[in-house]
Parts: C-alpha cells; structure tokens; sequence
C-alpha cells in the first residue's frame, strides 16, 4: 500500500513544473515573487512543491526554505499573525546570528503584535484588502465594487462601505508600521546573509475562507522588496470562493471579485494539468512496480522511464519496461501482470476520477486492503479481476449493488454472458442498462467475469447502509463534499448552490453522490419532498447517470414515496422523456401504495 502524503519520486512527470518553479526563484530579477501552483485536489500540489524545496536547499546553502501548514493554524491563531511569526521562528534558527540581527528579530516580533486588524469595523469584507498592496487592491475593492454595485445598493450603504475603507487607509500609525516592518524585514536578510527565503504555503485547500484570505494578506507584506518568493499551493475556484464569500452581502456585483484578486496578488501562475489517460497508465505502473520491485530494481525502472520520456515524452509506453526485466524470470509474470492492471484501469480513472492522482491511489490502496482481508481469510483473489470489479464500484455503484444481489442468487452468469457476447438485448434483470455505453464497454474489458464465482469478491466489499453514506464521503473531494451536504440539507438555496457546481466533479465522484443520496432515502421510513428534489434535480444535471437513477427509484417501496414527491418524479420523467419507464417504476409503487401512479401520469405531459 502506499502513503497519501507528499513523495520525493516523482511519478508523474512533473519535473517539467518543478523545474520552472524553482527558474522563478532563483532568477534575483523575479524577486520578490508570488508564485502559484495551481491544481484540483488531490493533484500533486504538495508533492511538486516539496520537492522543488529539496532540490533548491541542495543546490544552495543559503538559501531558507520553510513550509507553512495554513490548517494546522485554524481555530488557535490568526493566520496572518502566525505565518508572520513562523517565518521570524525559522529565521532565528539561524546559526551565528549576529547582535544587529537579533536585535532586529526582536523589533520585528514586537511588529507582529501590531497587525491584528480589527475586522468588526469593516461590515462588507473589505478588511482583507488594507494591508501591504494597498493601492493596487484598492481598484477591486473601491472603484469597482460601487461602480457596479451602485444600482442596487443604498446610497447610505455605498456611503458606509467608502467611509470604512477609507478610515482604515487613513490609520497612518498602521500604515507606517507596515512599511517599518517591511524594511526592518530586508535588513534582516541582508544582515543574515539569507541568499534568498522561500515560503512554501501548503493545505489552503483545507481552510476555512477567513484563513485563505488571512494568509494571502500576511504574504502581501513581503512583497515589495527583498529576495523573497512565496510559493502557494492551492486550488483556484476555492481561492474565488473565499474572496467571493466577503461580499456575499453586497449584491449586483457584475465582476468576477475572485479573478480580479488572484490577478493582482498571484504574479507566476503554474497549472498542474489533468493527467491523461497514457499519464495515469504510468502512474499506476509505476505504484504497482514500486509494491513489486526490490528498491535496486525500482530505481532502475524509474530511471529508465526518466530517460525514456526525455527521449520522446509523446510516444513513450510504459509496457516497454518489460524489454528491462526480461532475464528476471522470478519477478517477470509479476511485472507483466502489473503493467496489465495498469492498461486495464487507466481509461476508466483517467475519465472517471479526472485523473486524480490522490484518487488514483485509494483506489489502490482500497484494492490492497481487500486482497490482505482475503489473505487472512484463507482466499485468494485475483487482482485483475477485482480492479475489474471496483470499476463499476466507483464508476457505476448502482450496477456495482445490483449485479452483486444477482451473485448471490446465482443468477449473475446468464445475465452478464449475453452481454460480454454482445446480445444486451436479451437481458431482462440488467434491461435498465442494455444502452449504457459505458458498462457497455466495461463487459468488453478483459478478464471476463460470467464464467466466475464472484461472491467471494462481493463479500469483501459489503458495508451496511450507515457505513456506506461514511465510506462515500470519505472518499469524494472536498468538492463533492460539499455539494453532497448542500444536496442532503433539505435547503432550497442549498440545493441550488449545489446544482451550480454539479458541472465540474468527476464521474466518480457525481454517482457516489447520486449513491449516497440514494442511500438516505432508503434509510428513511417517508421520503422528505426536499429530498426526492435534490435527488433528481442532480440526476438531471449528470446525464450520463440516467439509467442508475431509474434503477434507484425502481429500488424504493411505494409506502415511502410522499405524495409531496410525486410532481418532482413527473417533472424528471417529463425533461428527461423518460415517461414510459417512470410509469412502470410506478406500477410497482402502486403495490405498496395505491394512487402514486395516477398521480403522476395525470402531470405527464402528452
């Protein structure tokens, strides 16, 4: 198994990233810099950044380089006082100090103190902009906001905010001892011999918007002189949202607040791309190896793919490895069987997990728990075939349940035969899905399933429903997260806010929300209305989950539909044409609960 948290190898390729960054800051021309390392969760951000630290304290003895951890920090101290703080504690480390310079450190920490801010003057969330940078922001915040806030804000109002920013840029005891602390801070380095500082932010992605936004201002005082660079490592649309969140209150605001502020703060951006599906095939390779290889033999294979990818990084494949190990009969079969589920599972996370590197390797991790849990139990499972299965977990829960209710009454093999052969057509208990392409190809996939006993597997996998709705939370980004508490929260601005941002989660993560959804409502005895909404207003943003959300409804009792429920499942089937199969879901509602089917087919439209 393998450890989330940041890695010194790099098996993604991002020596191209790392090597741009660290051009940045060790460029005395750049200096001071803010640089940017953008990407989704789970990317690799934390990783690039460590080792472009490593690489940069190697290649210079002077050079100070510390990481600061922004959620460490949350709910025991102001983030800007305690970044400011860290930076002065690393510095004081210094061997060999000399008298000016610790006499320097003192004046500076007595500075900090000065800096808290205080917040309840400012009402509209405009304090975050005051610190260093002050005129630069000041065009976001003051001319733009009442330009475009003006029709729809009171004249008093728009006179409050312009009189707070401004008694706030007049406080000249704040503004001169920033610009104090400012200089004080480049004597310092100068006075240490520091070649340059170098400030790694990490984990912005897990904090609350206050403390993104208390970071970014604390880095803004190091910005104007110095050989200084502050790298942040975080994902753009959260950045957006926490400067979005300080004007929740001000309405017709027509500018995108969040780009504005990123432009003007962040002056490097560099973007880790979505992996490919050739890049995850690596990726993946590359995991597989490293648990199969004695540590000579990995760094030997992980070399060759270096050098290979600098040869032709386009046209390299990684089942070329094989051509390294082939006098290595002990580990060979090993080695092949790797590279196999590497290729097997590539397209599918590649698609269905956007590529994600974290994602990658749960999914991977989950795989290897299961085959120790076997182990224990005496079983032995093959892994091919349960990378197969822990597709359709991921990607296609609903058929992932379904198809292990049939292994257990035995009726699976039939079922799955017709369509590994290409007669879909004739299936009757899997008819939901005869027109998935996606499961489709899934039965295409190699090895096939049909002739096998799969409950041993599926024994390996269950959960009970309270364990499920955890396990998927668990595993979601922080994204999905948090669309599927606005989805749960019976709120309609909630669920509104969560059908905006339906769009931009992965395959994997939109049928585990649809899956947990599902499951809440199973757990409950009548189905709130708000509930059943969210549920098919999401399945009708996520088309390509149609037929699981079919199936899921199929899957209730008829006892627990509210009559509340029953315009929303006509308003589904009726955007969705999905008229006809509605109907017959219906029918069999109308078993436990006469009247539903009525109800609904009088709100078809004809």
């Amino acid at each position: 198994m393998w450890k989330d948290s940041e890695t010194e190898l790099d098996f993604l390729d991002y020596d191209y990233l790392i090597q741009t960054l660290q051009s940045i800051i060790t460029d005395d021309s750049l200096l001071p810099a803010s640089i940017g390392v953008y990407g989704e969760w789970g990317s690799g951000k934390s990783s690039l950044m460590y080792m472009c630290k490593e690489r940069l304290i190697k290649g210079d003895e002077k050079i100070k380089c510390l990481v600061f951890n922004g959620w460490l920090f949350e709910n025991y101290e102001d983030a800007k006082t305690a970044i400011l703080g860290t930076i002065l504690d690393e510095i004081s480390k210094e061997t060999h100090l000399t008298k000016k310079a610790q006499e320097i450190i003192k004046g500076l920490y007595k500075s900090v103190d000065k800096f808290k801010l205080v917040k309840g003057a400012l009402k509209y969330g405009t304090d975050f902009l005051v610190t260093g940078g002050i005129g630069s922001l000041l065009d976001i915040t003051m001319n733009q906001v009442l330009k475009y806030g003006q029709e729809k804000i009171e004249v008093s109002d728009l006179e409050k905010i312009k009189s707070s920013i401004e008694s706030e840029l007049n406080n000249k005891e704040l503004r001169e001892d920033i610009r104090k602390f400012q200089k004080a801070f480049a004597s310092l380095l100068e006075e240490t011999k520091i070649s340059r500082l170098v400030v790694f932010i990490d984990e912005l992605d897990r904090c609350r918007p206050d403390t993104i936004l208390e970071t970014l201002e604390a880095i803004k005082l190091f910005l104007f002189n110095g050989k200084v660079a502050f790298v942040i490592g975080a994902d753009e649309r959260h950045i957006s949202y926490a400067v979005k969140s300080k004007f929740r209150d001000i309405e017709g605001i027509q500018i995108d607040i969040g780009k504005e502020y990123l432009e003007k703060l962040i002056q490097y951006p560099i973007r880790i791309p979505q992996l490919n599906a050739d890049e995850v095939e690596i990726y993946i390779a590359c995991l597989l190896l490293q648990s199969e290889l004695s540590e000579e033999n990995f760094q030997k294979a992980l070399s060759w793919i270096v050098e290979k990818k600098k040869e032709d990084f386009e046209r390299f494949k990684i089942e070329s490895i094989i051509t390294l190990f082939s006098d290595k009969k002990d580990i060979y079969s090993n080695i092949i069987e790797s590279l196999s589920i590497a290729n097997q599972l590539a397209f599918v996370l590649s698609n269905g997990l956007h590529g994600n590197p974290r994602q990658c390797k749960r999914f991977l991790n989950s795989m290897y728990m299961r085959l120790q849990m076997a182990s224990y139990k005496n079983k032995k499972l093959d892994r091919k075939i349960l990378a197969k299965i822990m597709m359709l977990e991921y990607i296609k829960p609903r058929i992932f349940n379904k198809i292990a209710e049939m292994a257990a009454d035995n009726s699976l093999s039939k079922e799955l035969t017709l369509f590994e052969n290409g007669t879909p057509e004739n299936s009757d208990k899997l008819k939901i899905w005869r027109e998935d392409n996606w499961f489709l190809n899934w039965c295409k996939i190699d090895p096939k399933l049909s002739d096998e006993n799969l409950n041993t597997y599926f024994y390996f996998t269950r959960t009970s429903l309270d364990e499920k709705i955890s396990r998927i939370s668990s595993f979601l980004s922080p994204e999905a997260q948090e669309i599927l508490e606005q989805l749960l929260s019976k709120s309609d601005v909630k669920i509104q806010q969560a059908i905006k941002s339906v769009a931009n989660i992965s395959d994997a993560d939109a049928a585990a929300i649809l899956e947990a959804m599902n499951s809440s409502m199973i757990s409950e005895t009548t189905i709130a209305k708000e509930l059943m909404k969210s549920f098919l207003l999401f399945a009708q943003q996520r088309t390509e989950l149609t037929n699981d959300t079919l199936s899921y409804l199929q899957s209730l009792s008829g006892s627990q539909i509210n009559l509340g429920c029953i315009s929303y499942i006509a308003e589904y089937a009726n955007k969705m044409n999905k008229k006809v199969e509605i109907l017959e879901i219906a029918s069999q509602w109308d078993k436990n609960k006469q009247g539903l089917k009525i109800g609904i087919e009088k709100l078809l439209e004809k």
